[in-house]
C-alpha cells in the first residue's frame, strides 16, 4: 500500500468533493465565531464548541459500536492533536478575530498549506514537495489576497499581537495536519471524539476559572451559532478532516484553506446573484488551480 497521493493522475473525485465541503464548513466557522464572541467569551465559546461536538461524536461512536483506544501511547498523540488543533489554534483564531478584520485573519490563517509544506520539506519528508505543490501553494494564497482584496493587507503590521495570533493559529493548523497521519489506524470518528474529548478535559476547567460561564448572559443568537459551530463546524468536520488526512494527505487536506474563501465567492454568486469582479475571477480562478496542483498524484508504479 503507497502513501496517500502516490499514485498517478489526480486525487478521486469524492474526496475533492470532501475537500470543498470542510472548506465549507470551516469557511462559515469565521461568520458564526463572530456572532457567538458578541456575548459569549473566547475561551468559554471553544469550550461549548468542543464540549458539545465531543458529546455528539461519543454518542456517535456508540451507536456505531467502536471502542475507544487503549490507555497507552495513542491518547498521548490524541492529547497532542487535540492542543495543536482544537485548544491552540481555535483559542488563538477566536482572540485574534476580535482585533483583526476578517479579510485580513483570512488571508492569515490561509497560509497553512505555505506552513505545511516549509515542515515537511525541511523536517518531517513525510510525503512528496515537489515544485509543483510550492507552485500550487503559492498561486492558493495569492488568490486568497485577490478574492479577499489587496485592501485587507493595509492593515498589517497593526494589532501585530492579534495578527501574530492568527499566523501561530496557521502554523499549529499545518502540525495538526502533519500529525494527522499518525491516526491511520483509527477510524476518523474515533480519532475525531478522542481529540474533542481531550479538548473539553483542558478547555472546560480554563473556562471555569477565567470566564465563570455562570454569571454570563448570552443571547440567543450567540447560543444558536455556538450550537451550529459545534455540530457542523467541528463534530462533522473533524469526521471529513481525518479522513482526508489519510486520503489526501497533509498538504492536501491544509489546502481547504484556500478553498473557504473560493467557496464563500462562489455561494454568493449562486444563491445571492452576485456578480464577479475581475479580479475576485482572477483570485478564484488561482484557487482551483493551486489546489488541484497540490493534490495532483505524481506519476508512480500501480497501487498494490
Amino acid at each position: 500500500m503507497s502513501a496517500p497521493g502516490a499514485g498517478a493522475g489526480r486525487a478521486p473525485s469524492t474526496e475533492l468533493a470532501l475537500l470543498v465541503l470542510l472548506a465549507v464548513l470551516w469557511g462559515s466557522s469565521y461568520p458564526l465565531i463572530k456572532v457567538a464572541l458578541a456575548t459569549i467569551p473566547p475561551v468559554t465559546l471553544i469550550a461549548l464548541r468542543v464540549t458539545l461536538a465531543a458529546a455528539v461524536l461519543g454518542a456517535v461512536m456508540a451507536w456505531r459500536g467502536d471502542r475507544p483506544p487503549r490507555p497507552g501511547p495513542t491518547w498521548g498523540r490524541l492529547l497532542v492533536q487535540a492542543q495543536l488543533n482544537s485548544v491552540g489554534a481555535w483559542l488563538l483564531l477566536a482572540w485574534g478575530q476580535q482585533h483583526v478584520d476578517s479579510g485580513l485573519a483570512c488571508v492569515l490563517n490561509s497560509t497553512s498549506p505555505l506552513f505545511v509544506f516549509l515542515i515537511t520539506l525541511l523536517f518531517t519528508r513525510h510525503e512528496p514537495t515537489g515544485g509543483l505543490r510550492l507552485v500550487g501553494a503559492g498561486l492558493g494564497l495569492a488568490g486568497v489576497v485577490l478574492i479577499v482584496g489587496a485592501e485587507a493587507l493595509a492593515g498589517l503590521g497593526t494589532q501585530v499581537l492579534a495578527q501574530g495570533a492568527v499566523l501561530l493559529g496557521a502554523v499549529l493548523y499545518a502540525g495538526a495536519a502533519i500529525h494527522g497521519r499518525r491516526f491511520a489506524g483509527l477510524s476518523p470518528v474515533v480519532t475525531a471524539a478522542g481529540t474533542l474529548a481531550w479538548a473539553t478535559l483542558c478547555l472546560v476547567p480554563l473556562s471555569l476559572v477565567l470566564d465563570r460561564p455562570w454569571l454570563l448572559r448570552p443571547s440567543a443568537q450567540s447560543l444558536v451559532a455556538a450550537l451550529a459551530l459545534s455540530l457542523f463546524c467541528t463534530g462533522g468536520a473533524l469526521l471529513i478532516y481525518f479522513r482526508l488526512v489519510r486520503t489526501l494527505g497533509s498538504l492536501g487536506v491544509a489546502s481547504q484553506a484556500y478553498l473557504r474563501a473560493g467557496v464563500g465567492v462562489l455561494l454568493g454568486v449562486v444563491v445571492l446573484g452576485e456578480r464577479l469582479a475581475p479580479a475576485t475571477a482572477l483570485g478564484l480562478a488561482a484557487v482551483i488551480l493551486g489546489v488541484a496542483a497540490i493534490n495532483r498524484r505524481p506519476a508512480g508504479p500501480p497501487r498494490t
